[in-house]
């Protein structure tokens, strides 16, 4: 389906009126407005996605085609969010292709997305990015600059062949939606990915290595941290290691040698390993305290 069909089709649906009942079915409540619009704007999409039919291959203008809608409905409760905002899905069909390589499931996505509003991470980008993660931890959502945005686009075309040479198999970030929201004329950027860390195993301890000893120590700042991101002269320091048994190594080295290559010949040389770690004996004593914990209520009752 080419951009202009896919413009077409959505600028009809700004000429049609946003009836209460829809927003009956779903409400999207945040305590963010700009969380509010972002759950709307992926319900919306994913929606107006499953009506497009799947293209047999990708096209170039795929990679520049968007779509976007302006809401202007009085009829909301702005208790739950505002009445006029502007929604952008960059590259729809890409991402969709993207999310499928990753065994991503739209309707899952959908769901994880806007069952319940993200919940702030205290993790924070070099440009001040905020990130959030999806009620279900499954996903997280990073916010962008529109530099960032640009950058992006331009990344786009070399990672999707990528990821399908790859079958899908990598450590870079899986990304799986791109966005930009407008509320009270304000711009916000964001972009969707899946979260490397398992949603149902605590992460215990969290490392960004890089391969290098130059500045590479958490700050004291950091450490503060309920959960301190810890760098490459702190894991040299405690002498860890990680047994992940012989079959497990082989397919990591393969992944992150390709990975690397790939990043090699894009120039880009600003990027690191990050590593959780689930510690099975803590958990269990925590899971042990947590039970005698529960015994003694019952004995005291």
């Amino acid at each position: 389906m080419s951009v202009a069909q896919i413009q077409g089709g959505l600028s009809k649906l700004k000429k049609k009126h946003f009836r209460v009942k829809h927003q009956k079915v779903k409400l999207f409540r945040a305590n963010e407005p700009i969380l509010s619009v972002f759950m709307w704007g992926v319900n919306h999409t994913i929606n107006e996605l499953s009506h497009v039919t799947i293209p047999v291959m990708l096209l170039p203008d795929d990679f520049r085609a968007y779509s976007k809608l302006k809401v202007d409905n009085h009829l909301f409760n702005k208790e739950n969010m505002p009445s006029h905002f502007k929604i952008k899905e960059y590259c729809p069909l890409v991402f969709r292709n993207l999310r499928e390589r990753f065994g991503i499931d739209d309707l899952d996505y959908k769901e994880s997305m806007t069952r319940s509003q993200p919940v702030p991470d205290d993790s924070q980008g070099k440009s001040g990015a905020k990130f959030y993660q999806s009620y279900d931890r499954l996903f997280i959502i990073k916010t962008l600059t529109s530099e960032e945005v640009e950058r992006m686009h331009s990344f786009l075309k070399q990672y999707h062949p990528y990821i399908v040479e790859r079958h899908g198999k990598t450590l870079l970030p899986q990304y799986l939606g791109m966005y930009r929201l407008t509320v009270d004329g304000v711009e916000h950027y964001m972009v969707a990915m899946r979260n490397v860390f398992s949603n149902h195993l605590q992460t215990h301890r969290k490392f960004d290595l890089k391969g290098s000893t130059v500045d590479r120590e958490a700050s004291d700042k950091e450490k503060e941290k309920d959960l301190p991101t810890f760098k490459d002269n702190d894991f040299v320091k405690e002498g860890i290691k990680i047994y992940i048994g012989d079959i497990a190594k082989d397919k990591l080295l393969d992944t992150l040698t390709a990975d690397v290559e790939f990043l090699t010949k894009l120039h880009l040389m600003d990027y690191s390993l990050l590593l959780g770690i689930h510690d099975c004996a803590r958990a269990e004593a925590e899971g042990d305290d947590m039970d005698d914990g529960e015994q003694d209520d019952d004995d005291d009752s």
